[in-house]
């Protein structure tokens, strides 16, 4: 009779496990995956005043999603017509992360919206420039509008105020 019980309780638990899976499967995948190749796209942008002076504008990513961590690779032409290609990596549980770019180092936090649909990176960056020290953060809020269209929305305070742009990407 106790073995009956026991085959029972072990039946019913396996049961209940089977049922609950895809429950917790759909928990874990419900961020958004930005992970392709992504084309921009300057008719949907908004660079805004300043905002392609500023190298904030244009070029397509290259970008990989992981458990814990987002590689960004940025493609771009530089000033003198030379393609740079700027790597950054953010972790994703909302620890800071430090890169390395051609003005120095900066410091990003990651964190994900109250609905894991956008992904919202803070970046703040200080250096010095013809004697004077002088600090910038960055907010891009990066949202999939679809799985082929990817909308990252940038602020930046500056000395000069705050620069506010909208690139679009389309997924190659």
């Amino acid at each position: 009779m106790k073995k009956n019980v026991t085959m029972q309780i072990l039946s019913i638990t396996v049961m209940l496990a089977f049922l609950c899976m895809p429950l917790v499967l759909n928990a874990q995948g419900s961020k958004a995956y930005f992970s392709g190749k992504w084309a921009f796209n300057a008719e949907k942008s908004e660079l805004g005043q300043g905002g392609g002076r500023m190298g904030m504008g244009g070029g397509d990513l290259t970008v990989s999603q992981e458990a814990n961590l987002l590689t960004v690779e940025r493609t771009r032409q530089g000033r003198d017509g030379q393609t740079m290609n700027i790597t950054s990596k953010y972790t994703l549980d909302g620890k800071e992360s430090v890169n390395t770019m051609g003005m120095g180092e900066s410091k990003s936090t990651a964190t994900w919206s109250a609905d894991g649909k956008s992904l919202n990176i803070v970046t703040k960056m200080a250096f010095e420039r013809d004697g004077q020290s002088m600090e910038f953060t960055t907010t891009e809020t990066w949202t999939l509008n679809s799985p082929a269209s990817l909308t990252i929305v940038s602020k930046r305070d500056t000395p000069n105020g705050e620069v506010t742009t909208t690139m679009a990407y389309d997924k190659k």
